[in-house]
């Protein structure tokens, strides 16, 4: 009997030596992957390899990554989903900025807002301007008949005729996208000059894509006449321009289209035969959806801020033509 309690005692410690084990060998693996997962998603740990760059949204990330190449790592101040126009840069992100070898900005307005708190965090960081030389346009207010407008309605028309904001969304258009990636590739070299050569290489390649996309986005407006199209926030000015197309906007620089303003867009959209109002994920729907069922129409999304640039470009293209080619 003793020998039997005695084997019992010592299968009972096996079997609770077997667990101990077992637990150790899974709670270490979940504290790897919760660390891992902080060191990828943090720029408080750059690669000292590697410049550390900020820029304000993902498109510039992917002008970066394209000269910069694998000699680069990229932090992005407004997050998928957030609109640019409104966006505010998280305390974090500030301090972040600490970690910085430049700040590449393109225009938005946060950037010209914030300006000097993204200084403040790092008062030696480099601020590159990427769009260096080129001329901005004036946000475009499409003057519609007045007839029928209240008096409110006509203040607020003129207050945004006097306004003298500029459109900040340049990389939205290829042929100004040419020179962002000059300006970028002469600061990286500025910043790491003895990689020039890398550089100019990367350069020389994302140039041809963007002569190449330019291409095939010319080859989608070609056999189309009708070349309207109406969205709710005014994003596609310079790209509208490189193809030759006219942007009919609902919303201006934040402001809600008056009620007047929204009967003549209406009137203008069934003359045209205008059937699709387009609109961006970031913002809210609710006016054009409005919209869209007083012309018989549909709403279609264009995204001015996804991170993969050359395919987004030649999506909103196809979306675009299609649109045109089914008034």
């Amino acid at each position: 009997m003793i020998f039997f309690y005695y084997k019992l005692i010592n299968f009972l410690l096996i079997l609770t030596l077997f667990n101990l084990g077992g637990c150790n060998q899974i709670n270490p693996q979940k504290d790897i992957n919760s660390k891992t997962s902080q060191i990828n998603n943090s720029p408080s740990n750059p690669d000292e390899n590697k410049l550390n760059l900020t820029v304000s949204i993902l498109p510039q990330k992917y002008f970066v990554e394209k000269i910069g190449g694998e000699l680069v790592t990229v932090n992005v101040m407004v997050e998928p989903g957030i609109a640019a126009e409104t966006y505010e840069p998280l305390p974090q992100q500030l301090a972040n900025l600490s970690q910085s070898s430049a700040y590449i900005s393109t225009g938005v307005p946060f950037e010209e807002t914030w300006l000097e708190k993204i200084k403040s965090a790092n008062p030696q960081i480099p601020i590159i301007n990427s769009g260096e030389g080129i001329d901005k346009m004036p946000m475009v207010y499409h003057d519609h008949e007045e007839e029928g407008h209240s008096h409110e309605d006509k203040e607020k028309n003129h207050d945004r005729k006097e306004g003298n904001t500029f459109d900040p969304h340049i990389w939205l258009s290829p042929k100004l996208a040419k020179i962002q990636a000059q300006n970028i590739y002469q600061e990286l070299v500025k910043l790491d000059p003895k990689n020039e050569a890398i550089y100019k290489q990367n350069l020389d390649k994302f140039l041809t894509e963007i002569v190449e996309l330019d291409r095939q986005i010319s080859q989608k407006f070609a056999d189309i006449d009708r070349r309207k199209f109406m969205i709710y926030h005014p994003a596609w000015s310079y790209f509208a321009k490189d193809y030759n197309l006219e942007q009919i906007s609902i919303e201006l620089e934040g402001q809600e289209a008056t009620s007047g303003e929204l009967a003549n867009l209406i009137k203008q959209a069934k003359a045209d035969n205008i059937k699709v109002v387009f609109a961006q994920p970031q913002f809210t729907t609710k006016t054009v959806d409005s919209f869209a069922r007083e012309i018989g129409g549909e709403v279609i999304l264009l995204d001015d801020l996804a991170e993969n640039w050359s395919e987004n470009l030649l999506q909103v293209a196809d979306k675009l033509a299609q649109s045109m080619k089914n008034e």
